[in-house]
């Protein structure tokens, strides 16, 4: 019986969690070539471990037996949580391990700082679709070309927020921001 576990990342984990968002993107068939470029020029290292300075859980990884087979990216926005991407490595997708990352996700994020999961995705990306319904997720709207010419669906997944306050989406002090850029331009 294969062990899975979920964990977030840490700075040890951003180069690997690159190369296989990097992958993804390029081999997703529902998006185009200048969404794909746009997504790879946005989502760097810098935005990742920005995003691990916010909450180390906004890179949630997934462990089967020991060995990371994918991951789920995430990111606040003023009270939503919004799931950027998400992918299950070859070597894991005919097993449990997307839905055990599902789950994992909501059970870390629901009845805490967000009131509902947001996502968007091609009308096409029956897979993607179907999982999220299977979570709980409704389409909100379709959005007509939205990014690029292309049409959107917003999906969402309402949460339980308990916590007081609502967080500032991508903001980090000074003293972060500079330190995430310095090690930005030593990695290069």
């Amino acid at each position: 019986m294969e062990q899975m576990n979920a964990r977030a990342a840490t700075r040890a984990d951003i180069d690997m969690v690159h190369r296989e968002l990097m992958d993804l993107i390029d081999s997703m068939p529902f998006y185009s070539d200048i969404f794909k470029a746009h997504e790879k020029e946005r989502l760097d290292k810098t935005f990742l471990r920005t995003l691990l300075a916010i909450d180390p859980w906004h890179i949630l990884l997934l462990e089967m037996d020991g060995e990371v087979g994918g991951f789920l990216i995430s990111g606040p926005d003023c009270g939503t949580i919004f799931q950027l991407w998400s992918a299950i490595f070859p070597k894991f997708r005919k097993t449990p391990l997307g839905r055990f990352g599902m789950d994992a996700f909501i059970d870390h994020w629901d009845n805490s700082r967000f009131h509902k999961a947001s996502t968007w995705v091609r009308p096409d990306n029956r897979p993607a679709l179907a999982l999220l319904r299977r979570y709980g997720y409704e389409q909100i709207a379709l959005l007509e070309k939205h990014i690029f010419g292309e049409d959107y669906l917003i999906m969402e997944r309402k949460f339980t927020k308990v916590t007081e306050g609502y967080d500032r989406g991508m903001a980090l002090p000074m003293r972060k921001r500079l330190g995430l850029r310095l090690r930005g331009l030593l990695d290069r």
